[in-house]
């Protein structure tokens, strides 16, 4: 079931980790961050001269959370997508600070990098039952 942008927004607040998909030498990468959702853009942390901050510096990426329940088979999956870019202004980073997580690497957190999510989809995950073996649902 597709999701609304305003429901992407609201579950995109209920995580604090995940994936920043983005292009490194020509092949596609991905790498969880810690995130906080500042209106309608993602914003991370990152070490100075990792390839995540050299690829995401102008460039568009990609920005997925979810979460799934395996044993119901159940969940969610929010994507935005957009043009990274760093972000620099003292008043913002200083105001960033006080509500982004703890990042994972404390070493990894000389660029604040921000993601304007001009395209947002989401999907909620809801269970097929056992006996809906149709040809559409084996596709």
């Amino acid at each position: 079931m597709e999701l609304e942008e305003a429901e992407c927004l609201r579950l995109l607040t209920k995580s604090e980790i995940g994936r920043v998909v983005f292009t490194d030498a020509a092949l596609p990468a991905a790498q969880p961050v810690t995130y906080v959702l500042d209106d309608q853009e993602v914003v991370f942390r990152t070490g100075g001269g990792s390839k995540l901050a050299a690829a995401t510096r102008g460039a568009v990426v990609a920005f997925q959370v979810d979460e799934i329940d395996p044993s119901t088979r159940t969940g969610w999956t929010v994507l935005g997508v957009g043009e990274a870019y760093e972000v620099l202004f003292p008043e913002r980073l200083a105001e960033l600070a006080t509500r982004m997580p703890r990042p994972w690497a404390p070493s990894r957190t000389a660029h604040t990098i921000a993601v304007p999510l001009q395209r947002l989809t989401g999907r909620r995950l809801v269970a097929v039952p056992a006996d809906a073996d149709t040809a559409e649902g084996r596709a």
